[in-house]
């Protein structure tokens, strides 16, 4: 007996469409637009093809802001994982202290952006802030606000802080969703903690894992308000990342032209370096 099929249940999905389109694409074709004209005042606009896209990726200072990106993103990833991971391991499953720890857990995701860059601005003062300050009567000479090391130190800290909670809350997602008779059998084995690790959660974790590597790799890679909060992109140039950089390009300088190729560029590098991402821990997973 054939089925047959409802075309209809699609106009539920126009709206979701038609909203996506106008939230997404719209503005990304203006983006285009911009990125293959230029324009000298009094709204005229004239061709200027691909040249936005030769400057960029010839600029120095696009490399020197990307090359920057890289090293933020690579270290918070290779720091958050492998803590957020270890927290996990750490929290009850049973228990009133479950639902206590999840939400102290939490707390660090509902603090908006620009409060966290500012909380860690004064946290950091030499001067004033209690980890500043502190620092330095430990004998270190820190200042976050000339030292390009103490910057990217007070940067990479405020990001783990922040957003190592959302890795342990995935984590912990993928670890009590094991079942019982897995560490049942592992006992009976007599397996230690290390091989129960290694075999039996971190394989159950993979899913969530991979979830946990895209989202921090994407948010870390287009971050903005935190380190512009804290160090706007400073000392000198030591901390100006990939979306800062285009900040002050589109509206520090108004160079619309190059802003949008650049914001172009920066896209595509997103949505590769996603595709890897996923395609290798897939492939590992299906291994």
């Amino acid at each position: 007996m054939n089925k047959t099929e409802n075309q209809k249940a699609w106009l539920f999905v126009l709206p979701v469409v038609l909203l996506v389109a106008f939230n997404a694409v719209i503005p990304l074709m203006t983006v285009v637009n911009y990125s293959v004209q230029e324009t000298f005042g009094d709204n005229t606009f004239f061709w200027a093809g691909v040249i936005w896209f030769q400057d960029v990726l010839n600029s120095d200072r696009f490399h020197a802001s990307l090359g920057r990106q890289m090293i933020f993103t690579f270290s918070i990833l290779a720091i958050e994982i492998p803590l957020g991971v270890l927290i996990a391991l750490t929290l009850p499953r049973k228990g009133p202290w479950v639902p206590v720890c999840l939400v102290l857990m939490a707390l660090p995701l509902l603090i908006p952006y620009n409060v966290v860059g500012a909380m860690w601005n004064i946290f950091a003062l030499p001067d004033i802030g209690l980890l500043g300050y502190g620092l330095n009567a430990l004998g270190f000479d820190y200042n976050f606000t000339r030292q390009p090391g103490d910057a990217w130190f007070t940067l990479i800290l405020m990001d783990v802080w922040h957003w190592t909670s959302l890795v342990v809350l995935l984590a912990y997602a993928g670890l009590v969703s094991i079942p019982d008779a897995y560490y049942q059998a592992a006992k009976i084995d007599g397996a230690k903690s290390f091989a129960i690790f290694r075999y039996i959660q971190l394989p159950k974790m993979k899913r969530v894992l991979t979830i946990a590597v895209l989202l921090r790799f994407m948010d870390s890679f287009m971050i903005y308000t935190e380190p512009f909060v804290l160090t706007g992109g400073g000392p000198g140039n030591s901390t100006t990342l990939l979306s800062v950089d285009l900040v002050k390009i589109a509206l520090g300088q108004f160079d619309l032209g190059p802003a949008a190729a650049m914001s172009l560029i920066y896209f595509l590098i997103i949505l590769l370096l996603s595709w890897v991402f996923y395609t290798l821990m897939m492939r590992n997973e299906a291994n």
